[in-house]
């Protein structure tokens, strides 16, 4: 029998929870206890219900309750006060105490795809490798081709572990070919840290973990240059898609580079100036640019088609089942790469893929997916777009479905009508990545 745990505010604290429980191998569900229907955002505040077995209750009750002694652990972003006075509601995620929206999601999302809005993703972990062997490291490292990069370019990519699953996707950066700065998942920093020091010792590398130095403000929007522009002497212009430069913006000096979580055109700021980037979040806010939180930011990766580890991929996952084998390159050696070919070899037996619900509804993380009756997958990430005004999200499905299928997915015991569609759902203004020559 399952007995309700705890009751706590925000689909982000409780998909946390639940996974913490589950990485201490004890099994748990999350139900939404208001309604009808639950608010259509990630992060939202809807109220979720944990549930645990009867025999696994007292320790998953200690368990929690341990986590609350160490609150006092949860981190915080030097932009933390400037999001408190703005009336953000804030949750914990990744162990920051993080913004999830301030005057609504929905608004956030519009304002971003429109014209240009902002986040602080300060959390983001940064890891630089330094030394001779940095750019041959970094090839082997990841999936996606680092050795033919140029200084001030960068690519996404997966990292894998001996099997092809993801332990974390990441932006490689080349600042030279003895340095590069390598950006991870917020929840992976310390998990990828120690990965990455277990493969470099076959290399002549020195890695450091700076992401407690770093501060980041992404500016998302078809509008971010031509607002950024007015606080630099860097052409902007000139930086293209997936590419970096050095300098100053707002007086502070700084990483900008054109990149982005939102399917629309922008740039990332990277800076260990702590005062710097303060004034700097205060400047943008004086010239009308729109803050962001986690919500608006899930929103919009969704609408783009964009993963999330620990959602549409983790460490049972390969690259190619995500549907990102054009980050896979077989010419070269890299972690994981026999297990890749062996299931290119064999055939993918399940894929990730793209549907729009039919009827109303919102098909969450987990929920199961039927076909004439049969269950053939379960749902990734799901939400509600506010751009394209419809149910959207992505599947994890068994080989042999293709566009245009008719789906059903179980939600809150109902099965509702779905379709299968191709991603991704929303292209906005982003930018193409333009061949060498």
């Amino acid at each position: 029998m399952w007995k309700k745990l705890r009751e706590v505010e925000g689909e982000i604290q409780a998909k946390m929870l639940e996974d913490f429980l589950k990485a201490n191998e004890i099994p748990a569900v999350t139900k939404i206890i208001d309604g009808p229907l639950p608010k259509a955002y990630f992060g939202s505040s809807s109220y979720f219900a944990i549930y645990v077995m009867n025999k696994d209750f007292e320790r998953a009750n200690n368990l929690l309750n341990s986590i609350k002694k160490e609150e006092s652990k949860v981190k915080y972003t030097v932009l933390h006060e400037e999001h408190l006075k703005l009336g953000a509601k804030m949750v914990e995620f990744a162990g920051f105490h993080m913004p999830v929206q301030y005057k609504g999601i929905k608004n956030e999302v519009l304002a971003i795809r429109n014209n240009v809005g902002m986040f602080d993703v300060s959390h983001m972990g940064e890891i630089f490798v330094n030394g001779k062997d940095s750019t041959n490291f970094v090839d082997f490292l990841i999936t996606n081709d680092f050795g033919n990069l140029t200084s001030g370019q960068i690519v996404y990519t997966a990292m894998c572990n001996e099997n092809g699953g993801f332990v974390d996707d990441l932006l490689a950066y080349k600042i030279s070919e003895n340095q590069a700065m390598l950006v991870v998942n917020a929840s992976n920093i310390e998990k990828d840290f120690n990965w990455m020091i277990n493969i470099a010792e076959k290399f002549d590398v020195k890695l450091e973990n700076k992401s407690d130095e770093y501060a980041l403000i992404a500016v998302q929007g078809p509008k971010a240059q031509e607002t950024l522009q007015n606080l630099t002497d860097l052409n902007l212009e000139n930086i293209e898609y997936y590419c970096f430069e050095f300098g100053k913006i707002n007086g502070i000096e700084a990483i900008i580079s054109r990149t982005g979580y939102t399917g629309e055109d922008g740039f990332e700021i990277y800076t260990t100036d702590k005062d710097g980037i303060v004034k700097l979040w205060k400047k943008l806010l004086e010239m009308g640019i729109e803050p962001a939180g986690l919500g608006a930011r899930d929103t919009l990766r969704l609408e783009a088609s964009l993963l999330l580890y620990g959602n549409d991929m983790d460490e049972t996952v390969t690259p190619l089942e995500a549907g990102i084998k054009w980050a896979v390159k077989f010419n070269k050696d890299f972690m994981g790469k026999s297990a890749l070919e062996k299931q290119l070899e064999e055939g993918l037996q399940r894929r990730l893929k793209g549907f729009i619900l039919v009827d109303k509804g919102i098909a969450r993380h987990g929920y199961k997916i039927y076909k004439d009756g049969e269950e053939i997958g379960y749902v990734t990430s799901g939400t509600f777009s506010p751009t394209l005004n419809k149910s959207i999200g992505m599947a994890m499905l068994r080989k042999g479905f293709k566009t245009g299928d008719a789906i059903e997915i179980e939600i809150r015991n109902k099965l509702v009508n779905a379709e299968i569609v191709k991603m991704p759902f929303y292209r906005g203004s982003v930018r193409s990545k333009k061949k060498k020559k």
